[in-house]
């Protein structure tokens, strides 16, 4: 039987520091492929927000900068840091991914095949694409870039996943 979590996966922090997702066990989580040039861009803020309305260790918002749509990020590194610190950005901003296509990062993979993750075949279309997963690290659930985070049907969903 395959892992059909997302705890199998190693991520890249800003600062090169490689970790595990498995580091997430027991949290709600919701992730965002994000860009700092894009007209969703101030959603940063709005789930800044979110990350907020959420206090405590059971929910964590995880962004991974993308640069598959328009050019819409051009920064790398040091300078994505700064940019999310001017945003007021609260919770991990990893380090700049692929999203989709061949070269897409080994999560996003997971995300587009049903067969690897058992729920859904979801690839971004653009930037701020969201996919929601529950404490045991499986995927419930995605919302298009136009689905704000703080929208009452992601706040729900947040919900009745911290309450099970």
């Amino acid at each position: 039987m395959t892992d059909n979590t997302i705890y199998q996966f190693d991520i890249q922090k800003l600062n090169g520091e490689q970790i595990s997702l498995s580091d997430y066990k027991n949290k709600v989580l919701l992730i965002v492929n994000t860009a700092s040039q894009c007209s969703f861009t101030p959603q940063l803020k709005e789930l800044a927000d979110l990350r907020s309305e959420f206090p405590g260790e059971d929910f964590e918002i995880l962004a991974f900068p993308s640069n598959d749509f328009g050019g819409q990020e051009p920064l790398e590194g040091e300078a994505i840091a700064e940019f999310c610190e001017i945003q007021h950005v609260n919770y991990p901003v990893f380090d700049k991914i692929r999203v989709r296509g061949p070269y897409a990062h080994p999560l996003y993979k997971f995300f587009a095949d049903k067969k690897e993750n058992g729920k859904l075949n979801s690839v971004p279309r653009w930037n701020f694409h969201k996919f929601l997963i529950d404490k045991s690290g499986l995927i419930t659930d995605f919302y298009y870039p136009f689905t704000k985070p703080m929208s009452s049907k992601i706040k729900k969903q947040i919900r009745r996943l911290l309450a099970s």
